[in-house]
């Protein structure tokens, strides 16, 4: 039976960081994908680097990785844009909240501006009249998510790892079962996103569809990534929902976004949320209602119970580990991710503390 250090499940942004910070460190690693890398839940993202602050472990997760992101940045073909994201007030009780959100920002090592009404619209002038300011955190910014993957896949295979189109079937003790019967042994991490429960179904995951709508290019016309400042309210909460979140692409082409359902594990696109979703920006940014749009398409998310993903070795399980359940912030976070797994498999002590992504919190 062929053996490697480390078995990696799945060949999205998540699984491929994993492999590639891996392989780095000198581990023999086998990545196991049956589709296009980046093809499942990576290419159904907005592709935002962005630190949310609705959990306290969420942003130290993003705050992290952002920093990780530093490195990954001049990979070539990503179309990395640091545009920055620009939170946005939508009424005098938003801008109640600013000064606590630059403070758990500042707290996490992320440098925020406040702005007012004048500075807002100096940044971004196609916003609708009468917003009363916002929150600049300048260093932000977006990328390709597939792109992304197939370039740490393309680096990690160029460092030594081996990429292998196939599918698994089960896990089993330090071994996984491929859908042709065959076995590979090793040490296991699960990054299959959405499949998770099809391999470790003690780790309770709900799947949650996010629409998207891409446009034809107009340059210039919204310059920052823009956020509405109560967008983390959406981001857990358990009722469908949409909220304003729009981003420049290095293209020409402005990003829409963003929805949240639960209750549908099919990718097919719903009209009438998209209709709430574009009604929220057009509210925003009224110009875009004048906007060609070149594609609408949905994706599934992975949710943990919690709102915190996996990350680490699975409870009652030997040589299984996990990096999965990320929803909306897996791309943002894939490299701390990364980071933050390897060096939990080598022992070391990590740079943020690991525990409240440990798999063993939902045995209880």
């Amino acid at each position: 039976m062929t053996r490697y250090d480390l078995i990696v499940v799945g060949a999205g942004i998540v699984g491929a960081a994993c492999a590639d910070c891996a392989v780095s460190e000198g581990l023999s690693v086998l990545l196991l994908e049956p589709g296009p890398v980046g093809g499942g839940v990576t290419a159904a993202s907005m592709g935002h680097l962005v630190s949310v602050d609705g959990l306290p472990a969420e942003l130290a997760l993003a705050s992290y990785s952002q920093r990780q992101w530093e490195t990954l940045r001049h990979l070539p073909d990503i179309e990395y844009d640091r545009c920055g994201t620009l939170w946005v007030a939508s009424d005098d009780q938003d801008c109640a909240r600013i000064p606590s959100k630059r403070e758990r920002l500042a707290a996490a090592g992320v440098t925020a501006v406040p702005v007012d009404a004048k500075g807002l619209y100096e940044l971004e002038p196609s916003l609708a009249p009468g917003l009363p300011g916002g929150l600049l955190v300048a260093e932000e910014g977006v990328v390709y998510p597939p792109a992304v993957a197939r370039q740490l896949v393309k680096r990690a295979c160029l460092r030594g790892a081996t990429l292998r189109r196939a599918r698994v079937a089960a896990v089993g003790d330090h071994e996984v079962r491929l859908d042709d019967g065959s076995r590979v042994a090793g040490t296991v991490l699960v990054a299959n996103g959405c499949s998770l429960p099809e391999l470790l179904p003690e780790l309770p995951l709900r799947l949650r569809k996010g629409h998207l709508v891409i446009t034809e290019r107009y340059p210039g016309m919204v310059r920052h990534q823009l956020v509405q400042m109560h967008y983390t309210d959406t981001a857990h909460g358990e009722i469908d929902d949409v909220a304003f979140n729009v981003q420049p692409r290095p293209t020409g082409q402005i990003l829409i976004g963003s929805s949240r359902e639960y209750g549908s594990n099919t990718t097919d696109v719903s009209l009438p949320m998209v209709q709430r979703m574009l009604r929220c920006a057009f509210a925003f940014v009224p110009g875009l209602r004048q906007l060609n749009a070149l594609r609408i398409w949905a994706g599934l998310r992975p949710v943990t119970a919690d709102g915190l993903p996996y990350i680490g070795r699975v409870a009652g399980r030997r040589g299984i580990w996990v990096a999965a359940g990320h929803e909306g912030l897996g791309i943002t976070t894939a490299p701390g991710t990364a980071r933050l797994l390897v060096d939990l498999l080598l022992g070391r002590q990590s740079a943020i503390d690991a525990h409240p992504y440990d798999p063993a919190r939902v045995a209880a």
